[in-house]
């Protein structure tokens, strides 16, 4: 059985993986007395090239200017759509409503409670999926804040901060703005005929190969195939490889988000009963879509976004 997947990143955990910078020293005691504050200081993002796109991590502390130990949360603001990566130290985020279309996350502050006084440094790494330049850029907007517990209560402090591309030629000076595609750039291909054939359980599947390229670097969460004028009894099984779980008639392309210029190939599986009819059972149409927190991101040329392959369901191969 497959089930719909819905929202791909609802309720992500951020996992390890930036650099994990020195604990700041510990700031001048605090008073003992008066209500729990905190104050937030950040340093520059500076995104590297890389082989794929962009890479880099905003170090940040967090000081604890309050009387008592008590544990923090940070609500960060992406500066680039799609860029934000993970907390090192390893510590749980929680993706919100995007603001001006770039993701917004809760996360709590990595180490547990901290005590009067002291201060946690702890980095966001960030990785921005656009070809490498060779000039620099520039994009602002990135913004951040500390909260006293979950991130329910009064926002303690806030800063905000750029992300800072730097050139392939090593440089960070004179940076343009770097600006972001607005519409997808998504096409899709199929083999065009696929058959399915008898199983020893008496069922019948078969193998579409399917090419999905990606030309653009639009925000997105996963791109989404869904099939119309399946004939009856046959459904999509999933995919090899298998990523997200299918839905009869959709699936999930399967792999990470994609890098401008990337093509990936794979095979959606079809099922049939046992008691379908062996033949030629018609032409079924697979549309894509990007995907964009729950919204389909508009194509620049939708005409590449479909594409159609006959079915047959044989006794034998």
């Amino acid at each position: 059985m497959r089930t719909r997947t819905g929202r791909r990143l609802a309720g992500i955990l951020l996992g390890t993986g930036a650099v994990l910078l020195p604990l700041a020293a510990p700031a001048a005691a605090a008073p003992t007395t008066g209500s729990p504050t905190a104050d937030i200081s950040v340093g520059r993002l500076v995104l590297e090239p890389t082989d794929r796109g962009y890479h880099g991590s905003l170090p940040v502390t967090v000081t604890n200017n309050g009387p008592a130990a008590t544990y923090f949360s940070v609500y960060v603001v992406e500066p680039v759509a799609g860029s934000l990566g993970r907390l090192s130290p390893e510590e749980a985020c929680g993706f919100g409503a995007p603001k001006d279309n770039r993701r917004t996350a809760t996360c709590s502050v990595p180490g547990g409670d901290i005590e009067p006084g002291e201060s946690r440094s702890f980095s966001i790494a960030f990785d921005v999926l656009t070809p490498t330049r060779d000039v620099a850029m520039i994009a602002k907007g990135g913004r951040i804040s500390v909260n006293i517990g979950d991130g329910r209560d009064e926002v303690a402090d806030r800063a905000s901060f750029a992300a800072r591309f730097r050139s392939t030629s090593g440089s960070l000076r004179n940076p343009v703005p770097y600006v972001q595609d607005s519409q997808a750039r998504a096409d899709i291909t199929t083999a065009g005929a696929v058959t399915l054939t008898r199983q020893a359980d008496g069922s019948y599947q078969g193998r579409l190969p399917v090419t999905v390229g990606w030309a653009g670097d639009t925000a997105h969460e996963y791109l989404w195939g869904e099939a119309t004028g399946l004939p009856a009894g046959v459904v999509i099984w999933g995919t090899d490889p298998q990523d997200a779980p299918s839905s009869f008639t959709n699936f999930v392309v399967p792999g990470d988000r994609f890098m401008t210029g990337e093509q990936r190939s794979f095979d959606v599986l079809l099922h049939a009963e046992p008691e379908t009819v062996p033949g030629d059972l018609g032409t079924v149409s697979l549309q894509l879509s990007t995907q964009w927190y729950g919204n389909s991101v508009a194509d620049a040329d939708p005409a590449d976004n479909t594409a159609s392959f006959t079915v047959r369901v044989a006794d034998a191969a």
